[in-house]
């Protein structure tokens, strides 16, 4: 699930998502204690980390994102995350073909 990629350039990322055929490509930020409790999306989603870190749990249990660190999760996937130090990373969402 998890792809060291080594990549923390957020335009880089966002060409790279793009090809791959992501859609609704976008940056985001969590502070500090940012907390998502369960949910679920409909699309296949993705979370690159450009910045900081962030815990990601599924019920196969928790994955820890660092800068660079990319997770691709299936529609449906039931996840949380939280950070303590705060997180940058981009976003985008896949429609199954």
């Amino acid at each position: 699930m998890i792809q060291k990629t080594g990549i923390t350039d957020p335009e880089i990322i966002k060409q790279q998502l793009e090809k791959e055929g992501y859609t609704n490509i976008f940056t985001w930020c969590d502070g500090a204690g940012s907390f998502y409790d369960w949910h679920t999306h409909p699309y296949q989603e993705v979370r690159w980390v450009y910045k900081g870190s962030v815990v990601m749990g599924t019920e196969d249990g928790e994955i820890v994102l660092n800068e660079g660190d990319r997770l691709d999760l299936p529609a449906g996937t039931r996840h949380w995350a939280k950070t303590e130090t705060g997180v940058c990373y981009v976003c985008g969402s896949k429609k199954r073909r």
